[in-house]
């Protein structure tokens, strides 16, 4: 099975070609970093949420999606990640990559031009369908749900 390729478009080529493209950090990586468009710098309030554009848009193939995740790093050391994790980038979307950025911190954070904001996942996508039923089969666990197993 062949790995995908997508085919990314710099929106802003004259003023954004020192951003660099969504790429792998190290050979092992299964996310690709995403770095910040900003014209400057963008300080994000602690409990605030911001919107950060990459500068590229995306043409995800039919059967898949790209996954945009945290870094770990951002998240550890900043309290700083994004607010809808994993945001989902369909295989339709054409629009600028955006990043949602929240400051879970006590302090300001502040975003710099090019500094890293997510990293890209590809994965596939099964077209599931829902079909309503008057049952379902039953298991062992049935309804119980969060912390119903509880610790061990």
């Amino acid at each position: 099975m062949n790995d995908p390729v997508i085919p990314i478009l710099r929106l802003r080529p004259q003023t954004d070609s020192d951003i660099p493209l969504p790429r792998r950090m190290t050979e092992g990586a299964a996310g690709m970093d995403a770095a910040a468009a900003v014209t400057g710098d963008v300080t994000i309030e602690p409990g605030q949420i911001t919107l950060i554009p990459t500068g590229f848009a995306m043409a995800v193939p039919m059967g898949f999606e790209v996954q945009v995740r945290p870094r770990s790093g951002l998240a550890a050391k900043h309290g700083v990640t994004v607010v809808n994790a994993p945001g989902t980038i369909d295989s339709d979307y054409r629009g600028e990559v955006m990043v949602a950025l929240i400051n879970l911190s006590r302090s300001p954070h502040v975003i710099r031009r090019g500094d890293r904001v997510a990293q890209l996942v590809v994965g596939r996508v099964i077209s599931a369908e829902f079909s309503e039923t008057d049952s379902l089969d039953s298991t062992e666990r049935m309804d119980g749900g969060f912390g119903h197993t509880g610790r061990k």
